[in-house]
C-alpha cells in the first residue's frame, strides 16, 4: 500500500526482493525533488544560503526529530555528515591523560567498535564489553556492570546492528549511571523504527541516529540529541559550534553555543537535510506515525516467518533466529548459522535469485520496509538452496 511512494527505486530494481533495507534503504521519490530544491535554493540565495539553512531548514527538521523522540528540546539537536564525527566530539570531552573507564557491549557497530579499540591502545583506558548473548539476562548484566564499574563513558545501542535485538528498559539503565558518566545511546536502528520516548532521560543522554536507514533520506545527514543543560566543551570542534556569534569580537576564548550546536562541526552538504525533511514532511502529511510503521513491519516479519516455516529450511528457521520479544524487536531478522562460510554461500545464492540480504560473519540478516508487500514475498528459491 506504500509502494507508490518508492516508484523510482522500485523500477530501477525490478525482479529483486530487497531484504537489505536495514543496511541500504530505498528512498521515497520525494527525496529526488528535495535534492533539486537544495540546488535551486543554492543558486537563488548563494551567499545567503547559510542564513536560510540555519534559520529555517535546521529548526524545521529539529522540531520534527524532537517530536518523534519526544524530547521537548529541539534546540538540543545537532547535525553532521555521519555519527562517527559526532561520537568523536563526545570522546574529545574526556580527559585522556587520566585513567578512564568505558562500558559498552560486544555488539556495537564498527564505527564505535573500531574507534574505542584504537583508543584502548592507550594505557589510561579500561574497556569493559558486556556480551549481548544470551539476551534474556543481558540487561541485568549490563545494569550490574554500570553499578560496579562506575564508568566515565557508557555506550549502548537501542537496537543491536548484528541481531535486531532491542533494549527494553533504557530508562532504568540510564538512571543507574553515576552522575559523572557520559551516557550515549546509538539509536540508528531505532529511530523511525521503534516507537521511542526520551522525555524522561532527555536531560541525561546523548542519542545518535541518522537518515540512512529507516528515516529514508539517504546518507549524509546524521544527528545527535545533546542532554539539556550540557556544558561540555568538545575539543574536536568546528566553526558551526558558535554559528550565531560569528560576528562577535574574539578575545582568544573558545566559546560554544548554549544549546546542542556546541557539538557542531564545520561546513557540510545540507542536501541530505533537505531529503530527510522531505520524508518527515511526507509522513506528517500522511499521518504515518512510527507506531503505525512498526505495526506494518511486524506484520511483514510475521508473514515472512510463516513462509520460512512452510519451507522448513535447515538453517533459516526459528531455532537459529535471534529474537526474544517479537513485539519489541528491530526491523530486521537475524539468523545465526552454523558457520560463516554457510552464510556467505547462502547470501550469494539468494542474490543470484534476486533475493537481496546482508551477511555479517555467521549471521544472515533480512530487513523489512514500507515498500514491501507481504503478498509479494516469494521465498521458493530457498527450496532450491535447501541444503
Amino acid at each position: 500500500m506504500y509502494q507508490h511512494l518508492y516508484r523510482r527505486f522500485l523500477e530501477a530494481n525490478k525482479g529483486k526482493q530487497h531484504f537489505a533495507c536495514h543496511s541500504h534503504h530505498y528512498w521515497p521519490d520525494i527525496t529526488r525533488d528535495a535534492m533539486l530544491k537544495y540546488w535551486d535554493d543554492s543558486a537563488r540565495m548563494v551567499d545567503d544560503k547559510w542564513e536560510h539553512i540555519f534559520s529555517r531548514r535546521i529548526p524545521a527538521v529539529q522540531k520534527k526529530i524532537a517530536s518523534t523522540l519526544n524530547t521537548g528540546a529541539s534546540q538540543q539537536l545537532v547535525f553532521a555528515p555521519n555519527t562517527h564525527e559526532l561520537l568523536y566530539r563526545i570522546l574529545s570531552c574526556l580527559d585522556w591523560c587520566k585513567p578512564l573507564r568505558v562500558l559498552t557491549t560486544d555488539s556495537e557497530f564498527h564505527s564505535f567498535n573500531r574507534q574505542i579499540h584504537r583508543l584502548n591502545e592507550r594505557q589510561t583506558l579500561q574497556l569493559t564489553q558486556i556480551p549481548t548473548l544470551p539476551f534474556a539476562d543481558f540487561e541485568p548484566r549490563f545494569a550490574n556492570a554500570i553499578q560496579n564499574g562506575q564508568p566515565n563513558l557508557i555506550f549502548i545501542s537501542q537496537v543491536f546492528f548484528n541481531s535486531g535485538l532491542a533494549v527494553c528498559d533504557l530508562e532504568r539503565l540510564v538512571n543507574l549511571a553515576p552522575s559523572h558518566s557520559i551516557f550515549v545511546i546509538d539509536g540508528y536502528h531505532g529511530f523511525m523504527a521503534l516507537p521511542t520516548d526520551l522525555s524522561a532521560i532527555a536531560d541525561r543522554v546523548f542519542y545518535l541516529a541518522g537518515s540512512y536507514k529507516y528515516a529514508q533520506g539517504g546518507e549524509g545527514c546524521c544527528f545527535m540529541h545533546v542532554p539539556t543543560g550540557c556544558e561540555l566543551r568538545p575539543e574536536y570542534t568546528g566553526w558551526f559550534a558558535e554559528f550565531g556569534e560569528l560576528d562577535q569580537p574574539k578575545d582568544g576564548q573558545v566559546n560554544y553555543s548554549k544549546d546542542g550546536m556546541r557539538f557542531a562541526g564545520s561546513t557540510m552538504d545540507f542536501s541530505a537535510l533537505y531529503r530527510l525533511e522531505s520524508v518527515l514532511n511526507l509522513y506528517a502529511e500522511m499521518q504515518l506515525t512510527v507506531d503505525h510503521i512498526h505495526y506494518y513491519i511486524q506484520r511483514l516479519q510475521k508473514a515472512f516467518l510463516q513462509q520460512l516455516e512452510d519451507i522448513a529450511h535447515p538453517e533459516l528457521n526459528s531455532n537459529n533466529l535471534l529474537m526474544t520479544n517479537p513485539a519489541h524487536h528491530g526491523h530486521f531478522l537475524t539468523f545465526r548459522l552454523s558457520c560463516a562460510d554457510k552464510v556467505q554461500t547462502l547470501h550469494r545464492m539468494l542474490k543470484q535469485r534476486g533475493i537481496i540480504t546482508d551477511a555479517r560473519g555467521d549471521r544472515l540478516r533480512f530487513g523489512f520496509a514500507l515498500y514491501q508487500n507481504a503478498d509479494e514475498f516469494d521465498l521458493s528459491a530457498l527450496e532450491q538452496v535447501n541444503e
